[in-house]
């Protein structure tokens, strides 16, 4: 099996991979990082030298000679790679650049506050309780999700432009994922809720979930 992914059965970035392999139906082997146990997995020399950033995911494609990191970046590699049976960004310019705008909103700027390495530091050069650090999570999710609530308005059909899943569905479900672990009431922001919904609702979302990984610990 030539495609392997290195992952984290709770990180976002990891589940917004498996959600985009699963959509266009692709074999690959997994392999579980565990970023706690063993003092975090990611720190090791045998994964530093795959992903020297230290992160999840990392994507191998073997017969194409090439390990890639950032989750953004892979998923826009599979989806040029392998057009079918899905296309995850549309042809239109105006529309892929409207579609990257939602993901990295919530790839670049949300996700990272949440991040389990700023939350350790939260908690270990500022002694923050899991109290704080949880109202820290759940406040810039919170402050996210009306900025994207507004940006969705105009655009949403069934998903979250339009009524093909695109590469902002993939990054809002394991956003929602998280915000619903830090207890953000997902009734003050219904659009992403029903765009949530609606891809719960597909198979490749739901195989993508963590509670159904293999290092899953729940």
């Amino acid at each position: 099996m030539s495609l392997k992914l290195y992952g984290y059965w709770r990180s976002s970035a990891s589940y917004r991979v498996r959600i985009a392999l699963n959509l266009k139906a692709l074999d690959y082997s997994y392999e579980g990082v565990h970023l706690v146990d063993n003092g975090g997995e990611q720190t090791s020399a045998e994964y530093i030298q795959l992903n020297p950033s230290m992160l999840v995911p990392t994507f191998v494609d073997a017969d194409a000679d090439i390990t890639l990191s950032q989750s953004l970046a892979i998923i826009e590699y599979l989806d040029e790679k392998y057009p079918q049976p899905c296309e995850l960004l549309p042809k239109h310019a105006q529309d892929r650049a409207r579609i990257r705008s939602i993901a990295q909103d919530i790839a670049c700027d949300t996700q990272p506050l949440a991040n389990l390495r700023v939350l350790n530091q939260l908690r270990n050069d500022f002694s923050a309780s899991d109290l704080q650090v949880k109202n820290w999570a759940k406040y810039w999710i919170e402050k996210s999700f009306v900025a994207l609530s507004k940006k969705l308005e105009t655009r949403t059909g069934k998903f979250a432009y339009g009524y093909q899943v695109t590469l902002a569905d993939i990054c809002i479900v394991p956003q929602v994922y998280n915000a619903i672990r830090f207890g953000v009431n997902l009734s003050e922001y219904p659009i992403i809720e029903k765009v949530y919904q609606n891809c719960s609702a597909i198979d490749a979302f739901e195989k993508a979930a963590p509670e159904n990984q293999p290092d899953a610990q729940v």
